[in-house]
């Protein structure tokens, strides 16, 4: 059974950089076969995808997020880490980590078939 748990800070300021953290058990994020997504979802909102990191280390992101969004990982801790950079109010979501069979596709109704709870995080000063 894969799980997937997301962490970090509940609260950034405006203009500071958000740095999440996805822990993976119960699969290696090396594995070819796999796409490792972070998402988010705002009050009211639907699921808006962020980018991916897959099994060999290719990454993909969201256009519309690319000039502020890096994913990197840390093999030896089966993690991966999203970093958001200058953040704002609009930035208030629900994150989550999630595992993925292929390229996020916006009009599949399962893109994920594992997904880690999400964790909320809050922009404001």
């Amino acid at each position: 059974q894969v799980q997937l748990q997301e962490s970090g800070p509940g609260l950034v300021k405006p203009s500071q950089t958000l740095s999440l953290t996805c822990t993976v058990s119960g699969g290696a994020i090396t594995s070819d076969y796999y796409y490792w997504n972070w998402a988010r979802q705002a009050p009211g909102k639907g699921l808006e995808w962020m980018g991916a990191i897959t099994g060999s280390g290719s990454i993909y992101y969201n256009p519309s997020l690319k000039s502020r969004t890096s994913i990197s990982r840390d093999t030896s801790k089966n993690q991966f880490t999203l970093h958001l950079s200058s953040v704002t109010p609009e930035d208030t979501a629900t994150y989550y980590c999630a595992r993925g069979t292929s390229l996020y596709n916006a009009y599949d109704p399962n893109p994920f078939d594992y997904r880690g709870q999400g964790t909320q995080v809050t922009v404001s000063s």
